[in-house]
């Protein structure tokens, strides 16, 4: 069989290297371009020393260079930037996955209201697929852009989506608390980051108007039927490399009880391969999805405030960005979905 001749634009950053940990063991994969403007010219054994045996050169970005020598391109770059590159691939008739938010959100309001820019390519959004395989896996089979959600994002909407679109919880009141590893915030020198700062810490930030929350508006309202909902949203930053953990307290509904939301998410994820549901009153660990696809998830309902309370892990390099787009692309492509992710 021909392998998938890949591209990785943006190679050098912790997304990137996390596609090179995943796409360099992908039996049907084969890593013809890496990219990085900082790094170009140097072997990939300067930037990440592990990955030396792989034998690769960053280069710089070069969308014609890209065309024709590769079958895919994985977008690993700022929002913003990632635009530029996507439209010319597209037209030059090759799918890309695109790890940056530039093509999630379909309001290209609420993309300058929490980007402070005009969106860099609205045509393309009409044919952007966001890339939550759970939800969109059909679409995705057929499209030619792939959005992949943000890494808070897959966290809350895998477990909340299931029982908004049940009708098992309330879209009123949704409140979401996340904790994430350092990794999150990209590979860059910036004090809020460093060792000292981040160690023995634990910290909220952006308690309102991150950027990821109107891209969990967004799904969630469309996982309900609604036109639009509010949530309230609160990242915290936690002392550990990678991981995400996140607890959604929801309002039930008169439909609601503990065995139908169980009923409910046995439905929708025991034939799921990267989604572990545990059951009512098991709570999930970031140490058990850490390095892999996988988001497990947790159920408990509180009886005293009369609460759903949901919880879920997932590795924020890897399910929450570089995994899903790998997942993304075996779908695309019409190879089994955990190729390379197992």
């Amino acid at each position: 069989m021909k392998k998938i001749r890949v591209a990785i634009v943006g190679a050098a950053g912790y997304a990137g290297e996390e596609l090179l940990r995943i796409l360099s063991r992908h039996p049907s994969v084969e890593i013809k371009v890496i990219t990085s403007r900082q790094n170009a010219g140097k072997d990939i054994a300067e930037i990440f020393p592990r990955l030396a045996g792989l034998g690769l050169k960053f280069s710089n970005p070069d969308v014609n260079e890209i065309l024709a020598s590769c079958d895919a391109a994985i977008l690993a770059l700022p929002h913003g930037l990632a635009a530029e590159y996507a439209a010319p691939l597209m037209k030059g008739g090759i799918p890309v996955f695109d790890i940056s938010a530039d093509f999630r959100l379909r309001s290209l309001e609420k993309y300058k209201q929490y980007y402070k820019v005009d969106h860099p390519a609205p045509e393309l959004l009409k044919d952007a697929v966001y890339g939550l395989p759970e939800r969109y896996r059909d679409d995705i089979r057929k499209t030619n852009l792939v959005a992949c959600p943000g890494c808070y994002v897959t966290s809350i909407l895998l477990p909340t989506t299931v029982l908004l679109h049940a009708g098992l919880v309330s879209t009123e009141g949704i409140i979401a608390s996340s904790l994430s590893g350092v990794s999150g915030a990209g590979r860059k020198v910036d004090l809020p980051y460093i060792f000292p700062e981040c160690n023995e810490s634990v910290r909220a930030y952006a308690p309102t108007g991150h950027r990821h929350l109107p891209e969990i508006e967004q799904e969630l309202a469309v996982a309900a039927g609604v036109d639009s909902l509010n949530i309230n949203f609160v990242p915290h930053l936690i002392p550990v490399n990678r991981g995400i953990n996140s607890t959604i307290y929801l309002n039930p509904t008169e439909k609601f009880t503990p065995e139908a939301a169980d009923e409910a998410f046995h439905a929708a994820y025991d034939n799921e391969k990267f989604v572990r549901y545990l059951g009512i009153g098991k709570l999930p660990d970031t140490k058990h999805v850490t390095l892999t696809n996988v988001c497990e998830i947790g159920c408990v309902y509180d009886k005293h405030t009369n609460k759903v309370i949901l919880f879920s892990c997932i590795d924020n390099l890897t399910k929450g960005a570089s995994g899903q787009a790998v997942q993304c692309m075996n779908i695309r492509f019409g190879l089994p979905e955990t190729e390379g992710l197992l």
